[in-house]
């Protein structure tokens, strides 16, 4: 779940900074940073909310989720962690 909503919260940041930003500031479309900016912040508190679940049930350690947190802030960044993310998960089922 945490690798699933991480992957969503990094597209939608990329879909608002590269489209939905355009959009408003070049086209005069203000709707569009506003549905996309609320999508993505919704996306943003879930994933914070997510790590920090993670955190409690001992599926990640502090420093892991202190990357996954500050990757969150940047473009791309989530994407950056997938590996991370995808090697917890395996963990998990294994």
């Amino acid at each position: 779940m945490l690798r699933a909503v991480s992957f969503c919260e990094g597209v939608s940041f990329l879909v608002l900074l590269l489209v939905a930003m355009p959009l408003k500031y070049l086209m005069g479309i203000p709707e569009a940073v506003k549905f996309t900016g609320w999508a993505h912040g919704l996306l943003f508190i879930v994933l914070y909310a997510l790590i920090l679940a993670a955190l409690n049930r001992g599926s990640i350690n502090f420093r892991t989720a202190a990357l996954i947190g500050i990757a969150a802030l940047f473009p791309g960044g989530p994407f950056l962690m997938d590996r991370t993310l995808r090697t917890i998960q395996e963990r998990k089922t294994d």
